[in-house]
């Protein structure tokens, strides 16, 4: 028996017509200029995915950014509450980062080949937000700042950024706040050089898993710090595998090796001795390190 077709839906008396165009949807979120700003280069059909990739994938940095450094506000004014939002926040959009890799995995080496030389030197590498993800994080290294040198807005925000407490930084400090024994080299180093790896605050964090009831908040943040690195190692690596997938082993159009210098970026940790607590409990056959 033929099901009948229903008649189209109705509009629906209260939705809004003839808006004027400052109110419309289009214009609260400037779609004229978002749309218009893909432009490719070489005609061909597969441009276009890699540039919308792209684009896509720094405005999600924006809002890492922005959610990072509402994160570091919160933990120098001593409130972990909203920090932990945030940072569970950062969790879900890095989630969003490595799923979108799979979109770009479609892109075959010959259709790529097609449009690649239209890139020039332009890479991911030169991404000043990317960059300054790492520098929230607390991957420190003056030496990138050479790579923003013809653009001084670039070299300013990361200047800025570099010379700032990071995420790791702002931490430790809510850990001293909060009466943990931080090291004072901890709380007075230069912030605008590498961390360096701590014995002192390994014990901290011990002792903060060792008795979570205790030291709920300083716990439950350590494990949104975790969750966020976790998430950043897994964009790393599918970021290496696409790489790998669509170029092999050649070098980036930047002028780095590649898949050989992502892979490198894979041994980095931003948050070491929360890490270092895991082998320093399983060191105790099982049992809570005294």
């Amino acid at each position: 028996m033929t099901r009948p077709v229903p008649p189209p839906r109705a509009l629906e008396a209260g939705i809004h017509r003839d808006l004027r165009p400052a109110d419309s949807y289009g214009a609260y979120l400037a779609l004229d200029e978002i749309l218009a700003a893909q432009r490719p280069r070489s005609g061909h059909h597969d441009e276009l995915l890699f540039i919308i990739q792209h684009q896509t994938a720094e405005l999600w940095f924006k809002l890492v950014i922005h959610e990072l450094q509402a994160a570091c506000r919160h933990l120098l004014a001593g409130d972990a509450g909203p920090c932990e939002k945030n940072l569970a926040r950062v969790k879900m959009v890095q989630r969003q980062l490595f799923e979108q890799w799979g979109v770009l995995e479609t892109l075959t080496p010959p259709e790529y080949l097609r449009f690649r030389h239209v890139l020039g030197q332009a890479s991911g590498f030169q991404s000043r937000q990317y960059r300054q993800v790492e520098f929230l994080l607390g991957n420190r290294n003056r030496d990138l700042l050479a790579v923003f040198g013809g653009d001084a807005e670039a070299e300013i925000i990361l200047r800025d950024t570099i010379e700032a407490p990071s995420l790791y930084d702002c931490a430790i400090r809510f850990l001293a706040a909060r009466g943990h024994p931080v090291p004072a080299a901890l709380l007075d180093r230069d912030v605008s050089q590498a961390h360096e790896f701590s014995d002192e605050l390994v014990n901290i964090f011990v002792a903060v898993y060792r008795d979570p009831e205790r030291y709920w908040t300083e716990y439950a943040l350590a494990e949104r710090l975790v969750d966020v690195e976790d998430s950043f190692q897994l964009w790393r690596f599918r970021h290496l595998k696409t790489v790998e997938r669509i170029i092999g082993h050649a070098a980036g159009t930047g002028g780095s090796s590649g898949v050989r210098f992502l892979r490198q970026a894979l041994d980095y940790s931003f948050f070491p001795e929360i890490y270092a607590v895991r082998t320093e409990f399983f060191r105790h056959n099982g049992e809570c390190p005294a």
